[in-house]
């Protein structure tokens, strides 16, 4: 390309990030660089009504998190800027005079309530509302007396109602829009801030945007950006459109369901890495079967002939599976540094429990670190539990093995003096081999009694030595009178 590309992410700062949204920059950031072109971040703000305080810091925020810095911006400059619209609102209105002008755009002072009522009469007859052109038939005479008057207007565009409107898309092909399917858009509102439908053309093409990347929604509205393109004679831009990001095949990502905003998952516990990794995936694919990427190789291997048309599923097994594998690919030290919050809701900040040592025994096990807590809590607080699970086919456990395990074990950890795991292991093994029992048959009821349950981080050993000697043999005595109740087989 000879040309430099030039992509753009324009949100709006109305909440959380969307992983649709997210999805759109990571291709147009992708794109970019894969091309040697500039990724701008631009801000549109021009609906006030929706627009949500410290919305903008939590866009920053969300594509710093995941690596996508941009070339130019409102926190950084540029040589095109502001890059904030309700900054730039002066510039608007002279194009949309402009286009009055030429006869591409047009005066309208129908009230609210005139469309209202308009529109009823419409679906009354079972047809679909689309402005009628009431005021482009307006004299110039009237139009001048209304504005003299100060009658609230907007500015509309003219769209032809005769004809086809085409384009090509990167992603769907050669795309056809008959023009008398088109409405006479807003363009300039009563407030006198921009449509967005209006300002985006404006931007993109004073910031010299070469791609527009945006999602599949805005296929239909692309005809009405282009002839407002030709009004001006400007340079009509590559279109790069992306299929939606799903649930399922029916469903959307909803804010209800918790899957719908980055942040969702950011404070579920799933890693910034896993999520960007797994998000690139979603719609797209590399050619061939590597599925794990940094943002580096994502950037070579980015191909927009690999978008796919279909809706993008956003399975979030897939992600879980995903964060699992990031997850153990920590060190050992960083893995800690995470998961030690989550501990911290357990035990508490000033607990004595060897985190370095249950972080060893949980890292392979952590999928999501939200999950962590429920996997560790029986460590602060022994539950409740049916005594029914001492019994285990495969252990060879009943009840008179297990009271016979117990009664051995408890005096053996009770003159314990030296309370690490070396010792504790090396003390009930030693136990164990005396007594001519196998292994498990002691372990297993040793386990229950100290965990309430039969899956656990670790084995007896290792849970005996994270409860301490004190909490140990507490749970041993719990444990032999619960087996000690139980009905004979």
């Amino acid at each position: 390309m000879n040309q430099e590309v030039r992509t753009r992410f324009a949100p709006s700062p109305t909440g959380f990030m969307h992983l649709g949204g997210l999805r759109a920059a990571l291709y147009g950031y992708l794109f970019a660089r894969k091309n040697g072109g500039k990724f701008i971040l631009r801000i549109e703000d021009t609906d006030q009504v929706r627009f949500v305080e410290g919305a903008t810091e939590v866009i920053y925020d969300t594509l710093r998190r995941c690596g996508m810095n941009w070339d130019e911006g409102p926190d950084v400059g540029g040589p095109v800027g502001p890059y904030i619209q309700s900054q730039r609102k002066d510039l608007y209105l002279p194009y949309a005079q402009q286009l009055v002008k030429t006869g591409h755009a047009y005066y309208c002072f129908c009230t609210k309530e005139e469309l209202e009522e308009r529109r009823a009469a419409c679906e009354a007859k079972g047809e679909v509302f689309k402005y009628d052109k009431h005021c482009l038939h307006l004299t110039q005479e009237e139009i001048q007396r209304k504005l003299d008057a100060g009658v609230p207007y907007v500015i509309r565009q003219n769209a032809p109602t005769t004809g086809e409107t085409s384009y090509d898309d990167l992603v769907f092909g050669h795309m056809t829009f008959p023009n008398d399917t088109l409405d006479d858009m807003v363009l300039i509102k009563q407030d006198g801030m921009p449509t967005y439908n209006f300002a985006n053309v404006i931007d993109d093409h004073l910031m010299g945007i070469t791609h527009v990347m945006r999602g599949m929604e805005y296929l239909s509205s692309t005809p009405k950006y282009n002839l407002l393109y030709e009004a001006f004679g400007w340079e009509i831009p590559q279109y790069i459109h992306m299929p939606p990001v799903m649930r399922d095949s029916q469903h959307k990502l909803s804010k209800r369901d918790g899957d719908a905003y980055f942040s969702d998952y950011v404070d579920k516990g799933y890693l910034v890495e896993a999520i960007v990794n797994y998000l690139a995936l979603v719609g797209w694919n590399p050619g061939d079967d590597r599925e794990f990427f940094t943002l580096d190789e994502l950037v070579e291997a980015f191909d927009i002939h690999r978008i796919n048309k279909a809706p993008g599923i956003f399975d979030v097994k897939k992600l879980t599976w995903f964060n699992a594998e990031y997850i153990r690919r920590l060190t050992p030290e960083k893995y800690l540094e995470m998961v030690t919050p989550w501990f911290d809701k357990v035990f508490g900040d000033s607990s004595k429990m060897d985190y370095k040592r249950l972080a060893e025994l949980m890292q392979c096990r952590t999928e999501v670190f939200n999950l962590v807590p429920d996997m560790v809590r029986f460590l602060a607080q022994l539950p409740d539990y049916d005594s029914a699970i001492y019994i285990n086919k495969k252990a060879k456990t009943n009840k008179e093995a297990c009271l016979k395990a117990l009664n051995l074990l408890r005096p053996v950890l009770d003159g314990i003096t030296e309370w690490t795991e070396p010792v504790i292991h090396d003390t009930v093994m030693a136990a164990i081999a005396e007594a001519g029992m196998k292994n498990g048959t002691a372990l297993w009821p040793l386990r229950i009694a100290i965990s309430g349950q039969q899956s656990t981080p670790g084995g007896a050993i290792e849970i005996a030595y994270l409860l301490g000697k004190e909490e140990t043999l507490r749970r041993v005595d719990d444990g032999i009178r619960r087996v000690s109740e139980m009905p004979d087989a």
